[in-house]
């Protein structure tokens, strides 16, 4: 089918190596835990865009660029860097601004979440050569639609790959509101022991 072979093994392939947990899972469950389930969707959805780029740029050979160029895949890697050292810089300055139009910001927030793991994905060269080095051990080598298989493999590795991290981030978030309701009811009593602590040391002082 499409010059593709095993597609059975390969699926089974895929999903096994998406249920192995990286970098992108770790991104996933720190915006579902700190920022809820929205953001868990967007950071999934973010990686999920990512990944269909490097389908298209290995369906049509730029990939094999990155893999036998050290130069173009060093720049590559230094430019992921960047990004990831400035998006944690943002997260630190973003934590400490107070935003006035709550609900236009929230959107902002949504939107950036998603570029940003979109940005994270595309900007990995370790993903590239992934794409590269897989995805052709399941195409055959006589077949004349060789750019069409790929894109095939690598849009069913990339929808098996975001049903999973979905499947994340609703945990994820389930986990983070389970937190903060535990951190919120430890709050509510202690405020309550604070209330009863003073109320009995006014009593005490008055006798």
């Amino acid at each position: 089918m499409f010059g593709i072979e095993n597609f059975t093994v390969f699926v089974s392939a895929g999903i096994l190596l998406n249920l192995y947990p990286g970098p992108d899972t770790i991104y996933i469950i720190g915006r579902s835990v700190s920022q809820g389930r929205a953001a868990g969707v967007c950071a999934a959805l973010g990686i999920g865009s990512g990944g269909i780029v490097h389908t298209m740029l290995g369906a049509f050979g730029l990939s094999a660029i990155l893999a036998t160029s050290a130069h173009a895949f060093m720049i590559l890697k230094i430019a992921g860097c960047l990004y990831l050292f400035y998006q944690g810089v943002r997260m630190i300055l973003d934590s400490s601004t107070e935003m006035s139009a709550v609900g236009h910001m929230e959107r902002t927030g949504l939107w950036r979440i998603f570029r940003q793991g979109a940005l994270t994905n595309v900007l990995n060269p370790k993903v590239a050569v992934f794409f590269l080095a897989f995805l052709p051990q399941f195409i055959d080598a006589a077949s004349s639609s060789k750019a069409l298989a790929f894109i095939i493999l690598g849009l069913t590795f990339m929808t098996t790959g975001t049903l999973w991290c979905l499947v994340v981030a609703v945990l994820s978030s389930s986990f983070g509101c389970r937190i903060r309701q535990s951190a919120k009811t430890s709050g509510y009593r202690a405020r309550a022991g604070y209330k009863n602590l003073y109320k009995q040391r006014n009593c005490f002082t008055k006798s």
